[in-house]
């Protein structure tokens, strides 16, 4: 079974579904989300897939973009699409609504509205209460790895399969002094790609860069020693300065 469904108008959600399944499919592993043209198989009823397969799927991501509430129907000129009982993109939402699936409206275009539950068919208004996201194309790899984790927080099975508890972060180490550090990739917030280590949760003072430590014991002169918490294996010291040794430098 796909976890999840994607499902948009051609006309102006193609690109933007192709990345989504790449990127979605990276995260949480082959077969897990379905895109229409890649999933069908050959020789398979598309009406009857594209159907059990939304009601069935765990999450559908309806793709909005700015001309996606008044796209035209092609059989009917004057007519919108969604006005159209056999309109796909209307029949996979409808059935993912109606099984209880998580159906989450992604606006593909920084301009697009919020839907207006009275410009929806009926059968279909209850997408407009939905919680929205947004993926832009400039911004699709953080974007996607943001919707992931939110979608694996959401939904466990999605958790399960990415192996992680709906982090994009590799599992925290223990760092020193009680400071957990996480590798981060993907972006923290509004900052994009590899960030290096980054201080998670710190249970004890601990100092990261030049100046003065607080938030402990202030000591001061050499030759002294303070020891907090538990403590593996032992503790050189060493008093003055000491005359290098001949050989290489370290």
């Amino acid at each position: 079974m796909h976890e999840i469904f994607l499902n948009y108008r051609t006309e102006d959600g193609k690109e933007i579904a192709h990345l989504c399944h790449r990127g979605l499919l990276s995260r949480f592993g082959e077969d897990s989300v379905f895109l229409a043209r890649k999933s069908i198989e050959p020789g398979s009823k598309f009406a009857d897939a594209l159907v059990q397969t939304a009601r069935h799927s765990r999450v559908l991501l309806a793709l909005i973009g700015k001309g996606w509430l008044d796209a035209p129907d092609r059989k009917r000129p004057g007519r919108r699409a969604l006005d159209d009982p056999g309109d796909w993109v209307r029949r996979e939402i409808e059935a993912a609504l109606s099984s209880g699936s998580l159906v989450v409206p992604v606006f593909i275009d920084r301009r697009v509205e919020q839907l207006d539950p009275r410009r929806l068919p009926r059968s279909m208004a209850e997408l407009a209460e939905c919680q929205y996201t947004r993926l832009g194309l400039n911004t699709i790899d953080s974007d996607l790895a943001h919707l992931g984790d939110r979608l694996a927080r959401l939904i466990p099975a999605l958790a399960a399969l990415a192996g992680d508890a709906g982090e994009s972060a590799s599992a925290p180490a223990d760092g020193p002094s009680g400071v957990r550090t996480d590798h981060q990739s993907g972006g923290i917030g509004q900052v994009g790609g590899s960030v290096g280590t980054f201080v998670n949760d710190a249970h004890a003072p601990f100092h990261s860069g030049q100046g003065n430590l607080y938030g402990g014991p202030h000591i001061e002169g050499d030759g002294t020693n303070y020891v907090a918490g538990d403590n593996h294996g032992g503790i050189r010291q060493g008093f003055g300065t000491r005359p290098p040794r001949g050989g290489e430098e370290r």
